[in-house]
């Protein structure tokens, strides 16, 4: 029967679901930004330094940090999220629940967000990257004022489709007692047969990353300076 008890239910999982994506987006960025900006820099067409050693360092790092990305996004999520329970329990004290789930939602994010911003700064013109170098801008400076001025349109693109497949790896965490719409969906739609519920959770989940996705592609276009 659907009653007030079950409105409240979809409101909790609702809040959970945003809590755990919003966080996990936030932490995601907070490795993968970094990191993204580390591979764009480092590799080949990237901000080479002068000299042949600086460029073998960079070349190794770009290695490195190819491989922990690919590898790490090569992972199906239900399977990371099975094989980082016991760092999720060190970090959380546990491993179900919302809170938990933000630990491999994180992990899932952060390679997804690093090539994203990788790809974002790549699509800076190469030519304001020479002018600012020609003027004596360090690696620091370019970083800050020049690539990340100048991709902030795309940036933010990235911010809203990652914020969507973070939405979608947190559903998915309801297999497993991750909580939030997903739980929701798979203890009643699939247990007990409720299609009424899961189906109401589908439209939320929707609803969701069209409402986020929208506010994030108005604010990129209110950014985008060709305009």
């Amino acid at each position: 029967m659907w009653d007030s008890s079950m409105t409240i239910m979809l409101l909790e999982g609702t809040r959970d679901t945003l809590y755990m994506t919003l966080l996990a987006t936030f932490f995601g960025y907070v490795f993968g930004l970094p990191m993204g900006i580390a591979l764009m820099v480092t590799a080949k067409d990237g901000i080479q330094p002068s000299s042949r050693g600086g460029q073998r360092v960079y070349g190794v790092i770009y290695k490195i940090l190819d491989v922990i990305v690919n590898i790490t996004r090569s992972i199906p999520f239900l399977i990371l999220l099975i094989l980082v329970i016991p760092l999720t329990k060190l970090i959380v004290g546990k491993s179900y629940g919302s809170a938990a789930t933000i630990v491999p939602l994180t992990i899932a994010a952060a390679p997804f967000i690093a090539r994203m911003v990788e790809s974002s700064l790549k699509e800076v013109d190469r030519g304001v990257i020479e002018a600012a170098q020609s003027m004596g801008a360090s690696t620091g400076r370019i970083i800050w004022s020049v690539l990340l001025v100048e991709a902030r349109t795309s940036l933010l693109v990235g911010v809203t489709i990652a914020i969507g497949t973070i939405l979608g790896y947190s559903a998915m965490a309801g297999a497993v007692g991750g909580g939030g719409l997903g739980d929701i969906a798979i203890r009643y739609g699939y247990y007990r047969y409720q299609t009424d519920v899961m189906l109401v959770t589908i439209v939320i989940l929707v609803l969701l990353v069209q409402i986020l996705q929208s506010i994030g592609m108005m604010l990129s276009k209110k950014l985008d300076r060709r305009r």
